[in-house]
């Protein structure tokens, strides 16, 4: 196979660091923080330490979402966490989450601060905190938990399975890109059966699993990530591409999806947030003002 040289793992693994490609700089075979680093505290009861990334994105349009519907409980400040910089290694990151990945939360709204990591536990929490985007009933609630877990499991594989060999490994490798694109079109076939036969992913309602799986496999169809829509052939899941719009329809969701963006057009881009009043005045702007 075109880019899969002949190799014998050794029979004891050590780390290369010139194997790392893109993200040699930050990927390490050890946990911990590599410095001291406090993080920003704001006003408001919820703290979000993040990036724009699909995991990033589905706790700003949850918060956005919850805001919407009138919890103004769910006002926060979101912090910006350049992980191509090392931001997730600081020792007050890895306080609020010790496995070094965005997104964490820190929920500053009772008498002891509570920390919740993972994203689909954020998720989660933020809907039982306030009561919305997760049904009561048993049955529906099983289906969005099951939707929602599906996404948890599935999600690395279009991730760090298809999107590392297919965008950023520094060789491109025939096998590993093969075997990963078949399970992300796997995958894709999953969503689509189910959007044939319901609305959203949990019934006639819009959940957590859809906030959850929407920036991943919703960004995929609509050409955002990796640039593999036409590698992948996204145009025959028809349902999945209902559902994709659909939700990027919400004005919820067009403004979590800026928040701690650092790509695509300016005006798509709102670094931190600490105010609804930012998405007017977009806070990279103001702070570009104020070191003038």
């Amino acid at each position: 196979m075109s880019g899969s040289p002949d190799y014998t793992p050794p029979k004891v693994w050590t780390w290369n660091k010139a194997n790392g490609g893109q993200f040699a700089s930050i990927n390490r075979p050890i946990s911990g923080p590599t410095h001291d680093k406090e993080l920003p505290i704001g006003r408001h009861p919820l703290q979000l330490y993040s990036l724009g990334t699909p995991n990033g994105q589905k706790v700003t349009i949850m918060l956005e979402e919850l805001l919407a519907l009138g919890h103004s409980g769910a006002e926060y400040d979101a912090w910006l966490i350049k992980i191509g910089d090392g931001d997730q290694f600081g020792s007050g990151f890895v306080a609020v989450n010790p496995n070094s990945k965005i997104p964490a939360l820190m929920d500053r709204s009772g008498p002891k601060p509570i920390r919740v990591f993972e994203s689909g536990a954020i998720l989660t929490y933020l809907a039982e905190k306030f009561g919305a985007f997760l049904p009561t009933g048993p049955a529906a609630r099983a289906e969005c938990l099951s939707w929602l877990f599906w996404q948890m499991g599935s999600a690395p594989y279009l991730g760090g399975g298809f999107g590392h060999f297919y965008a950023y490994a520094p060789t491109k490798i025939e096998y590993a890109i093969d075997r990963f694109a078949m399970e992300v079109k796997r995958q894709l076939d999953v969503l689509d059966r189910r959007l044939a036969e319901s609305e959203y992913l949990a019934g006639n309602d819009y959940t957590i699993a859809d906030i959850a799986v929407w920036p991943w496999y919703g960004g995929l169809v609509k050409g955002w990530t990796y640039g593999a829509a036409e590698f992948l052939q996204v145009e025959d899941y028809k349902n999945v591409l209902r559902w994709a719009d659909a939700i990027h329809n919400r004005p919820a969701v067009q403004r979590g999806r800026m928040v701690n963006r650092l790509s695509g057009e300016p005006a798509s881009q709102l670094h931190e947030r600490h105010d609804a009043s930012d998405f007017d005045t977009r806070t990279q702007d103001k702070l570009a003002a104020a070191a003038e």
